[in-house]
């Protein structure tokens, strides 16, 4: 009579020891939940939390569409403290409830990425004190994520292989300086952002800017093949395809560089180099402040002719099948308010086949969230240059993110940053 109720308590051991094997958080410890759904306090500094996390070796999972992109961690008194110090809204769930989690998310467009590393993470950027701001090292610095600056001459000397992830951001890889000759070129940190460049290039060996930049760009290009994660906003996002169908062409005005443009410079671009963007036309006057017709402006501004006016909606993927797009779009809402920059949105009808639409503007050749794959690596690009300002004029005080710690736009740059944590088997694209 005995036997089979060992069998059975032998049984429902087994199982236990199964179970336990499989839950990534260890349910004999305290498990945190960070909600990113409108309970958040701050949406921002939470993920500084999971990368603090993932420094001190703790598993973190993300909780792709659970209560708009959630995070799990294995808690300690550390790591509460932490979050009570850094304004970070919480809530302790027993193993029951997490189990109850894993089950909603089985059956409904969800999904679980493990967050497995820190990723190195590198913003590129000159030294010099610039009259703008970038909106990712203001993120960056906000949610306290370690970063590097790296520019020119450490690319060029192969820095990018220490690095997993890459942010550029305003950044003119055509050797136009910002196409600000127009309005700027009086202006002394325009003559000093000439003279620094113009400078570099000749230590390093170009004879010109636009070759000292092509090359940056061949680089960065390359190191996305590699394997390498790419996010960039403003006109970085432009100007590096630009810059890449141009190589060989002389797209710069002789305001620029001393010499005009080829003759046949349009005729003459091979799209086939480029990352995002394909049969676009660039500008060649020198007194236009724009690049291409990449960036819908002006032309938007009949559409959108105040900041009342102006957002876009991210896409909703199917997390289970296409988990990186899913994790790109995490958010607490589904419409994202709009905002200006150099290159303020993208031509929709110039986007080149492969290339997967995250956040668009319904109704309109407009779109402002892209991403894509290249070689081993991704591109992902984001249109405009702050979130939470904007028309951002050069010279204006940088935007104070304690004002805005539910940024759903910053909250699309941190999960750029934090996409390249996740355990490579979930990347399934």
């Amino acid at each position: 009579m005995r036997e089979p109720k060992i069998r059975v308590m032998l049984h429902r051991i087994v199982v236990i020891l199964a179970v336990l094997t499989v839950l990534p958080i260890s349910v004999s410890a305290q498990i945190m939940l960070i909600p990113m759904d409108q309970v958040q306090t701050d949406h921002l500094k939470a993920y500084g939390i999971a990368f603090k996390a993932l420094e001190t070796g703790k598993t973190v999972e993300w909780l792709l569409n659970y209560r708009a992109g959630s995070f799990v961690i294995d808690a300690d008194a550390e790591l509460e403290n932490l979050c009570l110090i850094r304004g970070v809204y919480t809530e302790s769930i027993t193993s029951a409830d997490l189990a109850d989690i894993y089950r909603a998310i089985e059956v409904e467009n969800m999904e679980r990425v493990i967050l497995e590393k820190v990723p190195a993470i590198a913003v590129y950027t000159p030294q010099n004190v610039e009259p703008w701001d970038d909106a990712v090292t203001l993120a960056l610095t906000y949610a306290d994520i370690k970063y590097d600056m790296i520019w020119d001459e450490e690319v060029l000397a192969g820095a990018l292989e220490e690095y997993d992830w890459i942010h550029l951001h305003h950044e003119d890889f055509t050797g136009q300086y910002g196409k600000f000759y127009a309005s700027f070129h009086n202006q002394l940190w325009y003559r000093q952002e000439v003279e620094m460049n113009e400078t570099l290039a000749r230590r390093l060996g170009f004879r010109k800017v636009s070759e000292m930049k092509l090359e940056v760009a061949r680089m960065i290009k390359d190191y996305v093949r590699r394997g390498g994660f790419l996010f960039a906003m403003c006109s970085a996002c432009e100007t590096i395809d630009i810059a890449l169908a141009a190589a060989g062409v002389d797209i710069c005005p002789s305001e620029f560089d001393g010499d005009p443009v080829d003759a046949n410079a349009q005729e003459s671009l091979d799209f086939s180099r480029t990352l995002a963007f394909e049969n676009f036309r660039v500008t060649l006057d020198p007194l236009l402040y724009r690049h291409s017709n990449i960036d819908t402006y002006p032309d938007r501004l009949a559409r959108f002719p105040d900041v009342s006016s102006d957002h876009f909606y991210l896409f909703e993927f199917a997390a289970k099948f296409d988990p990186v797009p899913t994790m790109l779009v995490q958010n607490h809402v589904g419409r994202v308010e709009g905002f200006m920059g150099q290159t303020t949105a993208f031509r929709k009808s110039l986007l080149k086949d492969y290339v997967t639409i995250l956040g668009e503007v319904t109704g309109f050749d407009e779109v402002r969230y892209i991403h894509g794959n290249f070689g081993r690596g991704t591109f992902t690009f984001l249109a405009g240059h702050d979130p939470e300002d904007y028309r951002h004029m050069v010279g204006d005080p940088p935007t104070d993110l304690s004002l805005h710690k539910n940024s759903p736009g910053y909250r699309l740059i941190l999960n750029n940053v934090l996409f390249p944590a996740a355990k490579k088997k979930e990347r399934k694209t």
